[in-house]
């Protein structure tokens, strides 16, 4: 995964006093990963210069245990993702980089209006980058997050990009968790995919400048199996007496083989084959349903939740010019808490559909028990987990 929340702002976040005992834990946790960092290619000059006068980060764990769980629903997510003003802001963008952004699509062959799309998904177009300095963030984390494996191997990741020359201490900011620059690059990320795209030597995505950042992303994509001139998904609909059990990225057809089951796009017409393609309904059988492409798992190797990947790929078409989406959502629905997911799986399991386990999260078993149980009540079998579902176990 290439991002995180973006924690800009305010430079190392709000004064707190931090506990003694966090700091000297804090130092002595340093002075044992220093060893292990030298183990890595680490120089002593590097971990000197990257260590100096940084401090346990109160802000940072904060952030990092007291995170709104993500309970929106797709379409109030998209309402935001793709809202008219960042679709004005990416035309803008586009027309203003547009030479750049011609010769990043032809070096990589990703289409300049998905870059931008990702772009603005991240920091809106380069406005909202975040300014905690990255060192101390991931030491913070690494000591005493909830995933300081993870963590510590993006510390390493950093200090790696600090001893190759890339960006300076002071000049390595980002994000609270992290991520970095105009298109929120994790450490491992950028060591594994940014590009010196001006040629200056340096692989900078944190300057004002954007081109080394939009390149990286191209290259990140690209690498990731992006197609050139073919879609990312298609907005399609869906036969009377449809087989919900067809849905899902397991489940994949060609466009041909899709269309004589009966599916067409928003204007009825067939899908052209753009390669194997699946049938994703993020919101059940009451909102929009689309015919997804090799594209779609690109864009997924960067950020893999299907809502992220569903507006990158929509806001890249509103900025090429395309219509928007043409189905109606469940508005009166909303998206399930955890506690609320939890109890689904309980209710479910208890009436005869297991799901595997209760853990809150909707995956392959709860959508397979969710299904079963709209089957044995006459309900439309599209194994959406919605509150309406929930009711009605109650």
């Amino acid at each position: 995964m290439v991002t995180e929340a973006t924690g800009g702002g305010i430079l190392g976040g709000p004064e707190s006093i931090v506990p003694a005992s966090a700091n000297l834990g804090f130092d002595r946790w340093i002075a044992g990963f220093r060893g292990r960092a030298m183990a890595q290619g680490i120089s002593q000059t590097v971990l000197d210069r990257a260590f100096r006068d940084i401090s346990y980060n109160t802000y940072v764990i904060e952030k990092d245990r007291n995170q709104a769980e993500f309970t929106k629903a797709i379409w109030d997510y998209l309402d935001s993702a793709v809202s008219e003003n960042r679709i004005d802001n990416g035309i803008k963008a586009l027309r203003k980089h547009r030479k750049l952004l011609e010769r990043i699509e032809k070096a990589y062959g990703v289409e300049k209006e998905v870059v931008v799309a990702v772009w603005g998904l991240e920091s809106a177009y380069g406005e909202i980058r975040g300014d905690v300095p990255l060192i101390e963030a991931l030491a913070t984390l690494a000591y005493d997050g909830r995933r300081g494996r993870f963590f510590e191997s993006q510390l390493i990741a950093a200090l790696k990009i600090l001893q190759s020359g890339d960006v300076d201490v002071r000049h390595m900011t980002g994000s609270w968790a992290g991520a970095m620059g105009h298109t929120q690059f994790i450490p491992t990320s950028y060591l594994s995919f940014a590009v010196d795209f001006t040629g200056d030597g340096k692989r900078d995505i944190w300057s004002d400048d954007p081109a080394d950042a939009l390149a990286s992303t191209a290259a990140y994509l690209a690498r990731s199996g992006w197609r050139k001139d073919q879609p990312w998904g298609v907005e399609v609909r869906l036969p009377a007496g449809f087989d919900y059990g067809l849905t899902g990225e397991k489940v994949k057809k060609s466009a041909a083989d899709w269309a004589a089951l009966g599916v067409r796009d928003s204007a009825g017409r067939t899908v052209g084959d753009h390669g194997p393609a699946s049938i994703l309904m993020p919101a059940g059988a009451r909102g929009a349903a689309f015919m997804i492409f090799p594209n779609f798992h690109a864009i997924e190797r960067y950020n893999a939740a299907d809502a992220y990947v569903i507006a990158v790929g929509h806001l890249s078409d509103r900025i090429a010019g395309g219509p928007p989406i043409q189905a109606t959502w469940p508005r009166e629905d909303r998206a399930l808490v955890l506690d609320e997911r939890r109890e689904l799986q309980e209710r479910l399991t208890k009436a005869g559909f297991d799901t595997g386990g209760v853990d809150g999260k909707i995956g392959p078993n709860t959508v397979a028990a969710v299904r079963a149980f709209q089957r044995s009540i006459g309900m439309i079998p599209d194994g959406y987990a919605s509150l309406e579902i929930l009711r009605k176990l109650r």
